[in-house]
């Protein structure tokens, strides 16, 4: 869980009932930056030496990682939080995955829903890459196993991030369970998921808070 206070100063504003669409928008991007720094540090280093502009000889690092990133966002709510990671990740090929929860798939006292995956554009996949699916809500799992299930299928990689603003431990659990080399890199993990499959306390459905219900 990403803890920073940055980090927790955004998810606060991101809650409040009262932020406008165009600073929800705003926050999610900044969670993103804020989230790429943290997969950063997580990567390998090596150590590089350069010639400064004055002939002297420099010892620095290089992330060689960076060169080998895949993106997908889950429309449409990554979207601000992908403009975030890109921000970091300048390089990294990016992919799009449609995917709608269907509501009415959902039995009294489960969990589990179905997922209609409507549109898929993803880059070919190698095994040295670092693969980030984003996705600002990561409630039951059921739209990330779904999403992964689809991008595997373009190739495997070196790692698998998944990156959310707020999940739940069921969400967590489920997703480790199918995929358990992922990663997931959130900013809260909330208690509850109620009746609708919902996170509480949550910050509302993050597309609609973001680029308007209608």
């Amino acid at each position: 869980m990403i803890d920073h206070p940055l980090a927790q100063a955004i998810l606060t504003t991101l809650r409040n009932r009262d932020t406008k669409q165009i600073e929800f928008r705003k926050g999610l991007v900044r969670l993103g930056r804020l989230m790429g720094y943290e997969i950063v540090k997580s990567m390998d280093i090596e150590t590089v030496e350069v010639e400064t502009p004055l002939g002297v000889k420099a010892r620095g690092v290089r992330i060689r990682d960076l060169d080998h990133v895949v993106i997908i966002q889950v429309l449409r709510a990554a979207m601000p939080l992908v403009e975030g990671l890109v921000k970091i990740f300048a390089n990294a090929r990016m992919g799009v995955v449609s995917a709608r929860r269907v509501e009415e798939s959902h039995s009294p006292g489960s969990l589990d829903f179905d997922v209609e995956i409507t549109y898929v554009k993803v880059p070919r996949v190698f095994g040295d890459d670092t693969l980030i699916v984003a996705d600002p809500m990561l409630a039951t799992g059921s739209t990330i196993t779904a999403v992964l299930k689809h991008v595997l299928k373009y190739g495997n990689p070196k790692r698998i991030i998944i990156a959310s603003v707020i999940a739940t431990k069921y969400g967590i659990d489920r997703v480790l369970g199918e995929y358990p080399f992922s990663e997931i890199y959130t900013v809260a993990i909330d208690p509850e998921i109620n009746e609708k499959g919902y996170i509480v306390p949550g910050l509302g459905d993050a597309g609609d808070r973001a680029f308007g219900s209608q």
